[in-house]
């Protein structure tokens, strides 16, 4: 029986980190524990390029279009809605995380969900760095192993190049 297992090693593509600069005291720390996690395991800052979109209603666009570009291997998304006084954070939450899981379908790239979606600053700070740990730190895990397990069956199309661009 075959057993197929996403590594933790950045393969020789490129790989996109979109974030979001609307709560950006939360969005930073996310990006560091992003950034951090790809370096400790192979990928070189030249192959990272972080892209900076206003809000996270804006991710799902942004992630759509880096994923069909042909340039990325994988899609980070970091964000981070808190919930306010009336139910606005819910429709972000929804139309965020949908965005993000059509662009990974309809692309076959893997899209990696980083967007923190709390109750309040405090859970965010505790997901950002704080004693939950850090949630862009998983999404950049899961984008480092879902580009090795697409790179490691192909399913009969070609991952984005690895050439430099």
């Amino acid at each position: 029986m075959a057993r197929f297992e996403g590594e933790l090693a950045a393969g020789a593509g490129r790989i996109a980190i979109v974030v979001s600069r609307y709560n950006d005291f939360v969005t930073n720390r996310l990006l560091e524990g992003t950034q951090e996690t790809l370096r400790k395991n192979g990928q070189s800052e030249d192959r990272i390029d972080v892209i900076w979109v206003p809000g996270a209603f804006e991710i799902s666009l942004m992630a759509w279009e880096t994923a069909r570009s042909g340039r990325y291997v994988a899609v980070i998304c970091l964000g981070a809605v808190i919930r306010g006084e009336t139910s606005h954070d819910q429709h972000i939450n929804r139309a965020v995380g949908m965005g993000i899981a059509e662009a990974s379908w309809t692309t076959g790239v893997p899209v990696s969900f980083g967007v923190l979606t709390c109750d309040s600053v405090e859970q965010a700070l505790h997901r950002a760095g704080g004693n939950a740990g850090n949630k862009g730190e998983e999404a950049a895990e899961a984008a480092l192993r879902m580009a090795d397990l697409l790179r490691q069956l192909s399913f009969g199309h070609q991952p984005a190049s690895t050439t430099s661009s």
